[in-house]
């Protein structure tokens, strides 16, 4: 286990969240309930992109781009407020996985490697016109090997 999912298992133990070793649906509340309440919270995370566009956009302003020490300043201060705002969301969610038991790790890694499966068949990325990263010909679906994975931990856990 990472220092971070470590970290987000003793996050979740001190704030008196669920924390479980095995996938299971069984969180404390119905699943239907629980997965509201995290799409509101991660709603409400979204919003705060506002705030930070609002700093970019001031970049963009003839005073801030004439004087460089101010522009320092600004790109410092946007900087400093992705890293809190996208690190954040990386926690939730990170913290709704150790609420069902999903191995943090071993999810990302699968979800890794299926995403480096997305080049061309040149092996060249191929993007859409926002700039996400589109399947090339040899992805994978993670789903197959995320269930895999689920049900071998489901397993373990059971003592089979």
């Amino acid at each position: 286990m990472s220092q971070f999912a470590d970290d987000i298992q003793k996050f979740n133990q001190i704030y008196r969240l669920p924390v479980n070793t095995r996938p299971t649906l069984a969180v404390g509340v119905p699943v239907i309930e629980r997965l509201q309440a995290f799409k509101a919270i991660l709603q409400e995370e979204l919003t705060e992109v506002e705030e930070i566009l609002e700093v970019a956009r001031s970049l963009e302003q003839p005073a801030v781009a004439a004087d460089d020490a101010t522009r320092t300043k600004t790109e410092l201060a946007l900087l400093t407020m992705l890293a809190d705002w996208l690190g954040d969301i990386q926690v939730y969610c990170a913290s709704e996985m150790a609420k069902f038991g999903l191995p943090l790790d071993a999810v990302l890694s699968i979800i890794m490697q299926s995403n480096f499966s997305k080049l061309d068949a040149n092996g060249q990325p191929i993007y859409d016109e926002r700039g996400k990263v589109l399947k090339g010909p040899d992805y994978w679906r993670p789903e197959p090997a995320l269930s895999q994975l689920l049900a071998q931990k489901q397993q373990n856990e059971n003592g089979a």
